[in-house]
């Protein structure tokens, strides 16, 4: 079969590799149908990301089941199913708790497309990819939704979604700053259009990317170009900007007892944070990976009732054989790669 392979800086190739079996009675075989980049594609497309090649790309999918395992009761061949970007096993003492992107099972970071464990599980951009655990990882599709609008469900789009949701239901209605803009910039996008279809009251985007900015227009949000010092004060904020400025202006702007999520990466150690007044207004700061495959069902609940439109994200939809080329390009937001 055919994978797409990171080669180096501005440099992906097709390769002929020998395409995975089913290793237990528990897995499934999937055949990618549309795959969606991740904003962290663009730093490894560029070289910008700690990753060394060579290794597989493509961790945000919509697959068709192609063949399952005898302990695999509730998927047929021919469902379409979201996959997620990290392996995880649904039963281990991490899982149960709703950590599945620490699953006990696997290596810490086994995911799709990127990180210790790539050559062990591949990329999505492959004709087929093995998922070890496919009852508790595949999230079959509502009728009625296009793949390609939902490819990133995977990864980025569940991303946003869980900066905001817990918190729009602890404190529904209230409103949300999203302060976005980190490498191809889709993550805060979602965020925002996430805080709209929940219900918050306003929602407002902080982005020196026009392009971005319209696309949050499009969906409701209330826009600003300029990183000011402070906002609000919001009950709930969001850091997508992967910029220490960016950072300390969704920390300053929290409400006491409010929530500031980050769902940027920072690499290295950053300059000095306002934690003085976030510990005089007792704000709660969350950092770290998303547990994507716990919020996968709801992320396909509201695209699915048309509250959440994560297609108004998506820059272009490219042939399956053109991926390598406008992989390359970097002119994306959210590009989908569809067969």
């Amino acid at each position: 079969m055919q994978q797409l392979t990171y080669i180096g800086p501005g440099t992906l190739e097709w390769q002929d590799v020998p395409p995975p079996c089913l290793d237990s009675d528990r897995a499934a075989l999937v055949r990618p149908v549309a795959v969606a980049t991740c904003d962290l594609d663009a730093l490894i497309v560029s070289g910008s990301s700690p990753f060394e090649p060579p290794f597989a790309l493509g961790h945000e999918c919509v697959a068709e089941v192609a063949e399952v395992g005898d302990a695999v009761k509730s998927l047929a061949p021919g469902a379409l199913v979201s996959v997620p970007f990290q392996i995880s096993c649904g039963e281990c003492s991490s899982c149960r708790r709703g950590r599945s992107g620490n699953c006990d099972a696997v290596v810490l970071m086994a995911t799709y497309g990127f990180g210790p464990a790539v050559h062990e599980w591949g990329g999505f951009l492959s004709d087929v990819v093995l998922v070890p655990y496919a009852e508790h990882m595949l999230v079959p599709l509502p009728a009625g939704l296009e793949p390609t609008a939902v490819a990133s469900v995977s990864d980025n789009l569940s991303d946003g979604y869980r900066t905001v949701a817990p918190a729009l239901a602890r404190e529904p209605g209230a409103p949300v700053l999203v302060v976005g803009g980190a490498a191809a910039g889709s993550i805060g996008l979602y965020a925002a259009a996430a805080a709209v279809a929940l219900g918050a009251e306003s929602v407002t985007y902080v982005d020196a990317d026009e392009g971005r900015r319209r696309t949050a227009e499009s969906f409701g949000a209330t826009t600003l170009a300029e990183t000011p010092r402070r906002l609000g004060p919001f009950p709930i904020t969001v850091d997508a900007s992967a910029d220490p400025d960016g950072l300390r202006l969704a920390l300053r702007s929290t409400a006491p007892d409010g929530i500031c999520t980050s769902a940027a990466v920072y690499f290295g150690e950053q300059p000095s944070l306002p934690l003085l007044e976030m510990y005089t207004k007792c704000v709660t700061f969350h950092s770290g990976r998303a547990h994507a495959r716990e919020a996968m069902p709801d992320v396909l609940e509201l695209t699915a009732s048309g509250a959440l439109r994560p297609e108004l994200i998506t820059s272009r939809v490219e042939r399956w054989e053109d991926a390598p080329a406008a992989l390359v390009a970097g002119d994306w937001t959210k590009l989908v790669i569809s067969r």
